[in-house]
């Protein structure tokens, strides 16, 4: 047999010319299992795995080799490498499994045995942000992220993620989301200009306005506000490119290029070829859907892709970045005194901030769930990711004050989520009062699981959007919590939009009273969800074309 030293070598010449069928031969062939170092288990389980991610039998033999790394060589560097691709390879086979029951006890455990001198390891902890991910813990995850952050061995995209989960935390303040981004601002890529096209006017009367997205799919919730602005503008005036970032597209992605000027899929073009591509089209307003979101592509804009640039509707808060020029906002999600903790400048439209398409269905008013089961029934159907604990405990104490209540809420796709939870409701001795709802493929099912709930209950401090938004379609009143920043404030400005400050709350106890007086006073309950029915349609919330207006309108001004 070939030394391990003698053999490494070798393999990493064959690793570089990217021959990993020969690097599996050999070390199958030339080693026994008990006698590989970890960087030699490590390199095989790489190897095994680069081209066969969906190989599920191959995935499990890869899981092997990297468990055996680890486990031969703890506390040194090619085993703490191994703990990692053992780590991502766990979640991985998981996943191809779909196996929500998997146990993650055995990978927490070995990550809390090298705890001490991992603190410095990137891939470990980017490991266990992808298991407290699936474990729907977004404090384990920002805990993660912050190691990373601290250990100075961080991406930009490490630093968008960090800035997102803190959205989900309520210790968080504006100050600190202005700071963090100027921070992220500093660590995106400048490219030097003689590599890049020079932004030039365009000749063109009209204004070119384009769109970057990576979520033009079906059923999300982009797709119902972008829809709003893009069935109702003036092709005299404008126009419009939508950017897709993703690398699948579907009907509904066909459906929105039929809306548009011209669709480009930019998802795998480098930033450099992306930022010419789209200054060579003369765009002269380039929104972003993504802000820190997943596939963002912040890049462009530190590097500035249009004349003028704006943060909207994806991610509702500040970006940090120079270059990104406005925010879209409405005065009641960011105040006028506050303007100087967003780094951008604030365009105010004159209602509210976004608005949604409807549904192509006839609206239908239902009789609530109180008038046959004589006891109120609350609901939320937001992501579990924002029902934190603080969330569970108010809705739990209004389930204890207010007699035989009940609570609905739809299941996570991870069945973790939905454990977490449960376990949180049974420390509050609350669990036999909240029902689980399986979800529902279909959209028209999803909303017609609105008629089993009398009132929705929002989260703090991220708010609810499409959910509030579906919730007063299907003509269910909605009680949210007033915050202190854009993402905390969605639920206030949509109540104010729709004359139902009454179910605003300033603090969470007024939050809990509010819940109970609508439950003390049936008839003021049903005088209040007639109006949610009969106003929506005739609020800002759902007045596609005054809001269009407005937008327009709002994008000519800048440019003047």
């Amino acid at each position: 047999m070939v030394s391990n030293q003698n053999l490494e070598i070798q393999l990493q010449k064959l690793f570089q010319q990217k021959k990993y069928s020969e690097i599996v031969y050999e070390i199958v062939t030339n080693t026994d299992e008990k006698d590989r170092s970890a960087s030699l288990s490590n390199l095989l389980g790489i190897s095994r795995i680069t081209n066969n991610r969906d190989n599920k039998e191959i995935v499990s033999l890869a899981l092997n080799d990297f468990k055996s790394g680890y486990l031969k060589e703890k506390n040194t560097v090619p085993a703490l490498d191994s703990l990692a691709n053992f780590i991502i390879t766990s979640v991985l086979l998981r996943d191809l499994e779909k196996n929500n029951n998997f146990n993650f006890e055995e990978i927490i455990n070995y990550y809390k045995e090298s705890e001490k001198i991992s603190y410095n390891h990137r891939a470990i902890h980017v490991a266990m942000t992808m298991v407290n991910r699936r474990l729907n813990n977004p404090k384990g995850l920002v805990f993660h992220l912050d190691r990373i952050i601290k250990s100075k061995n961080f991406i930009p995209g490490d630093l968008c993620s960090y800035g997102y989960w803190r959205c989900f935390d309520k210790s968080w303040k504006q100050s600190d989301f202005l700071s963090f981004g100027k921070f992220l601002d500093e660590n995106l890529k400048e490219f030097p200009q003689n590599k890049l096209t020079k932004i030039s006017e365009s000749e063109e009367t009209k204004i070119k306005l384009g769109f970057l997205s990576s979520d033009i799919r079906r059923n999300h919730s982009i797709t119902y506000f972008l829809k709003t602005i893009l069935s109702n503008y003036d092709k005299g005036k404008f126009e419009i490119f939508l950017f897709m970032n993703h690398p699948k597209e579907d009907q509904t992605t066909k459906n929105f290029e039929n809306l548009v000027y011209k669709k480009i899929n930019i998802f795998k073009l480098g930033d450099i070829e992306t930022l010419n591509k789209v200054r060579e089209l003369k765009i002269d307003i380039m929104i972003d859907l993504m802000g820190y979101t997943s596939y963002q592509r912040l890049n462009l804009f530190k590097n500035r892709l249009a004349k003028k640039q704006i943060i909207w509707m994806g991610y509702c808060n500040t970006t940090g970045i120079k270059n990104m020029d406005y925010i879209i906002s409405d005065p009641n999600v960011i105040k006028p005194e506050e303007e100087r903790f967003y780094s951008e400048k604030v365009i105010y439209l004159p209602e509210i901030w976004n608005c949604h398409c409807g549904f192509d269905f006839e609206r239908e008013e239902h009789k609530p769930p109180l008038i046959k089961n004589d006891y109120f029934t609350f609901g939320s159907f937001n992501n579990f990711d924002k029902v934190n604990s603080d969330v569970i405990k108010v809705w739990s104490d209004i389930l204890k004050k207010i007699k035989n209540s009940k609570l609905v809420l739809k299941t996570a796709k991870d069945i973790h989520a939905t454990t977490r939870i449960k376990k949180i409701f049974h420390e509050k001795d609350v669990l036999d009062s909240v029902k689980f709802l399986n979800r529902e493929d279909k959209l028209e099912d999803h909303l017609n699981l609105y008629k089993n709930i009398d009132i929705c209950l929002d989260t703090f401090p991220y708010n609810g959007v499409t959910t509030t938004f579906e919730a007063i379609w299907m003509g269910v009143p909605v009680i949210t919590m007033a915050g202190y920043n854009f993402n905390s404030r969605c639920g206030e400005s949509i109540n104010k939009n729709l004359k139902m400050d009454s179910l605003i709350a300033k603090n969470t106890d007024e939050y809990i009273s509010k819940a109970v007086e609508l439950t003390l006073n049936r008839e003021k309950y049903l005088n209040i969800r007639k109006l949610v029915f009969q106003n929506a349609l005739k609020s800002p919330l759902f007045n596609a074309k005054n809001f269009s207006e407005n937008f327009y309108r709002s994008l000519e001004e800048i440019l003047r």
